[in-house]
């Protein structure tokens, strides 16, 4: 039986921000200053990679609060340390902010070469060729070539 929206428990937080403001950032102290090893943004939500992140460890919460016999412990250990172990770190996507300048938006987007078309098709979605040639095999092929030709 599924639950309707009305039976199933409602959330402790409205939102991440509300999480990361009265739980995260309480809960989870730590030196962060220019002298220190941990960094942390101000303007947080400027990241994309911390908004994608602190989500997930937000509705990670969400869920595993309602388990009282190990449900903390699992999300601290699978999921909050983890996150917030990137987030913190001096690389990370908080590597040019700092408490007492602010945020920087100075990391690029991760440079990558376009896909060829089809390359990463759902095999499903792709009929036999005239030939009767299953697709899939043949891009399979053509990579196997191509390494051999390398």
């Amino acid at each position: 039986m599924t639950e309707t929206p009305e039976q199933q428990d409602p959330t402790v937080y409205k939102d991440v921000v509300e999480f990361v403001e009265k739980y995260l950032s309480v809960v989870y102290r730590r030196q962060v200053s220019d002298l220190s090893d941990t960094v942390w943004c101000r303007e947080w939500w400027k990241h994309t990679e911390a908004i994608v992140r602190l989500d997930a460890v937000w509705r990670a919460w969400e869920h595993l609060r309602q388990d009282g016999a190990t449900g903390m412990s699992v999300w601290f250990l699978d999921h909050a340390d983890k996150h917030m172990a990137v987030l913190l770190d001096p690389k990370g996507p908080f590597k040019y902010c700092s408490v007492r300048n602010g945020h920087k938006d100075m990391l690029a987007d991760l440079p990558f070469t376009p896909v060829p078309d089809g390359m990463f098709s759902n095999p499903s979605d792709s009929a036999p060729s005239a030939d009767g040639a299953d697709p899939a095999e043949e891009l399979d092929r053509g990579a196997r070539a191509d390494s051999v030709r390398q």
